[in-house]
């Protein structure tokens, strides 16, 4: 890197951290406080109710405050990142980090806290009597010897999780990548020789839960800066005695030679090609030595072509990177009320993480990482940071073995219950997305994906199979249909692949078709051509009974997959019109946005019938619809033809259904804002308190949700396809494979 770039990146660093507010986190009220009322409930004299409850009955604090969610960061700033002992309070930037990744990764909320304290005696009472506040502790960036004692003595003393990361974050995500390692090279862990590059606190940790997980200590040797940590050493201190191994050995190089593993967690630079070449064939070497690794990863490759390689850095393959680790291991020991991290907890988190390795990585971990393709292999050992698999993979692994082992205060009984809630930590659409495909999975429809043959379809297919949410029907050629599935790095076993013009329905779905479309400008001839079409042969499989939903619209315009649904699939008995809803997602409340996608300049009557099927749909999740009406008139406070046409669909909606509430025209403030409608409107049936917004015009609603979700910090999931025969729905042009995936599932469970 020149001079040059290196000052860019220093300076983008600091105008990144002095942004205002300076620094990377703040303190945000979880509960309203915006009148008098708020105030007397949130402090006095409401408080003193909890206050009372929790001294009676102490474990009542994870119910009535933020402890069972709060994590203390704390450090002396002896021993920061690469920096060495540069003190507390220039240790803060990282720990504010810290607690920057805890919440982004697993929604744990952090104080960090530099003691200005380097004796080990009063770090540990000044930690220890900040028990009543925290559900557990991270220590950081404290130098060894002294990180050793200090964590025994403190998990010794305190009745929470106390965990310092720089040891155990580095053995448990070294540990996992290694099970894999050892897996591509048939090693088995009791064979293998490693030799450990560094004696500080992750070495010897990582050390320990290797020995844990079956290497044998007398096949471990240890380095450091001096050499060999053997038993000619005499500048070593009791602490170093377990390390101690008599070995011909003099130097690093010559440790190395015929070894197994090579694990680096020192400096930079310090291992040659020549110490790799004469390691064992398919030699597992892991430089993690950050930013400058032991052997840099190009020299590393270039010496043997056999090697399975790891680094601490992200542009290279399998960073070994703590963030993998520490947020996850914390929420599952937070939710299940644990009193400690055991090693039991450790080794099930590194297992969940090999385990998660080998399985195939959804679309949205590989366009965090510019659209890159991961599989199981001598490349991608270790899950990607990014992957939010991760957290429903080792939050409830700990969580598990907290209770197995006697520790967990609050015992997680239903662990795949405990999954969908971790979700909520994800984003409210995965939360969603998890409990509806999980209804789905208990009746699996067959879903037909006309186009087959296109890389995010067969991915998300992949997926659904795995999940056994439902059983794929892709169209298209075998020949295309396996070429792009190669293509796309997913297998097509156990998805049902059909060939429309070979197919045994194919003649009688032409005759059917030009029955149900004769007196509509279709003949014979032309009914043979549109039965080459996928899309127009999916829609009759569903019509026909063959299959029970469809899924398509990845690759075409809106109206060339609405059009043959329509004229095939028809609408349900009674209704009268079509209309795309789409779900909006926020933080604190769920909203239903109508028309979307189908009608454009909806008159009165389709602007009641829209509402009345959003509101059908809304009542599938167990939710009472609060249906408003949209304009830019409150209540007859314009009398332009627009506000009257929805004033009048209004009325339409309630002589036909005078159970649902309703109510309009309205404007969206009023619809969504409690306070301001009950003060300006006391006589609305909504108060505010609508879930269903239902729009005067397409422009209106398409712009609306859009709004929402690129600049409101909604996640929105949708289109849903409303009023139709069958289960089908439209996607938009551009969608992820996860937006195929959850479309399926919604698709599907509505089947």
């Amino acid at each position: 890197m020149t001079a040059d770039r290196k000052e860019v990146q220093r300076q983008m660093a600091l105008d990144y951290h002095q942004r205002t507010p300076p620094g990377k986190i703040e303190v945000v009220a979880s509960k309203p406080c915006a009148t008098q009322h708020d105030l007397s409930l949130a402090y006095t004299p409401g408080v003193a109710v909890p206050c009372l409850e929790i001294a009676d009955d102490p474990p009542k604090a994870a119910l009535y405050t933020a402890r069972a969610n709060l994590i203390g960061v704390i450090t002396n700033g002896t021993a920061v990142l690469g920096l060495g002992d540069i003190g507390p309070l220039a240790s803060k930037p990282v720990m504010e980090g810290k607690g920057v990744l805890f919440k982004r990764f697993a929604g744990i909320d952090v104080f960090d806290i530099e003691l200005d304290c380097k004796d080990p005696d009063q770090f540990v009472e000044l930690v220890a009597a900040l028990e009543p506040t925290f559900g557990g502790i991270n220590l950081e960036d404290i130098k060894a010897p002294e990180c050793f004692a200090i964590e025994e003595r403190l998990r010794e003393r305190m009745n929470i999780p106390v965990f310092h990361d720089d040891q155990h974050g580095t053995a448990i995500i070294v540990a996992a990548a290694l099970l894999n390692a050892a897996e591509i090279s048939k090693r088995q862990f009791h064979e293998c020789r490693v030799v450990f590059s560094g004696a500080g606190a992750a070495a010897v940790s990582c050390g320990k839960l290797l020995v844990d997980f079956g290497i044998p200590w007398e096949q471990i040797v240890f380095c450091d800066k001096v050499g060999i940590l053997n038993h000619r050493r005499d500048d070593l201190g009791d602490l170093y005695k377990p390390l101690l191994r008599d070995t011909k050995a003099r130097n690093l190089g010559e440790a190395m030679r015929d070894a197994d593993v090579f694990i680096g967690l020192s400096a930079g630079g310090i291992v040659s090609a020549e110490m790799v070449q004469g390691m064992a064939d398919d030699p597992i070497v892991f430089a993690l030595a950050n930013p400058t690794p032991e052997i840099a990863y190009p020299s590393l490759r270039a010496a043997r072509d056999d090697v399975i390689a790891a680094t601490g850095r992200s542009d290279y393959p399998n960073q070994v990177n703590n963030v993998l680790g520490f947020p996850y291991i914390f929420r599952g020991a937070l939710d299940c009320g644990a009193t400690t991290v055991n090693l039991q907890m450790k080794m099930a988190a590194a297992r969940a993480l090999a385990r998660l390795a080998r399985e195939n990585v959804p679309d949205s971990v590989r366009e965090a990482y510019g659209k890159r393709v991961f599989e199981f292999g001598r490349d991608y050992l270790i899950p990607k940071p990014l992957d939010h698999r991760v957290l429903l993979w080792v939050a409830p692994a700990v969580a598990q073995a907290a209770a197995e082992t006697g520790v967990a205060s609050r015992p997680i009984g239903d662990l795949d219950e405990y999954r969908q809630q971790l979700a909520s930590f994800l984003g409210r659409r995965r939360e969603l997305m998890a409990s509806v495909s999980a209804r789905a999975a208990a009746d699996k429809r067959r879903i037909v994906f006309p186009e087959g043959d296109k890389n995010k379809v067969l991915r998300a297919c992949h997926e659904l199979l795995e999940k056994e949410i439902c059983q794929p029907v892709v169209l298209g050629t075998p020949d295309a249909i396996n070429a792009a599935a190669e293509r796309a790095g997913v297998t097509v076993d156990g998805v049902e692949i059909v060939d429309p013009k070979a197919s045994e329905h194919y003649q009688q779905f032409v005759e059917s078709y030009f029955e149900l479309r004769k007196r509509r400008g279709v003949t014979m001839r032309s009914a043979l051509i549109d039965m080459s079409d996928r899309v127009r042969f999916g829609m009759m499989l569903v019509r026909e009974g063959h299959a029970d939903g469809l899924v398509c619209g990845l690759s075409m315009n809106y109206a060339e997959t609405i059009r043959p649904a329509l004229q095939i699939i028809g609408l349900s008995a009674g209704v009268a019109a079509t209309a795309g809803m789409y779900m909006i997602l926020l933080k604190s409340r769920t909203l239903f946005f109508a028309d979307t996608t189908v009608n454009i300049e909806p008159n009165a009557e389709t602007l009641a019938e829209i509402a009345i099927l959003t509101a059908a749909e809304v009542r599938k999740f167990d939710l009472e619809p609060r249906v408003a009406m949209i304009s830019f008139s409150n209540f007859g406070s314009n009398n332009h033809r627009l506000a009257q046409k929805v004033k009048q669909a209004t009325e339409i909606v309630r002589s036909r259904e005078p159970g649902l509430k309703i109510d309009g025209e309205m404007q969206v403030d009023t619809a969504v804002d409690e306070e301001l409608a009950t003060e300006e409107f006391p006589f609305s049936s909504i108060l505010g308190d609508a879930n269903i917004l239902v729009f005067p015009s397409l422009e209106a609603a398409n712009t609306a949700y859009k709004l929402m979700a690129r600049l409101g910090g909604a996640e929105a999931v949708g289109p849903i396809l409303l009023g139709m025969n069958r289960s089908v729905n439209v996607l938009p042009r551009g969608a992820t494979a996860e937006d195929v995936f959850n479309i399926a599932a919604y698709t599907a469970l509505r089947a």
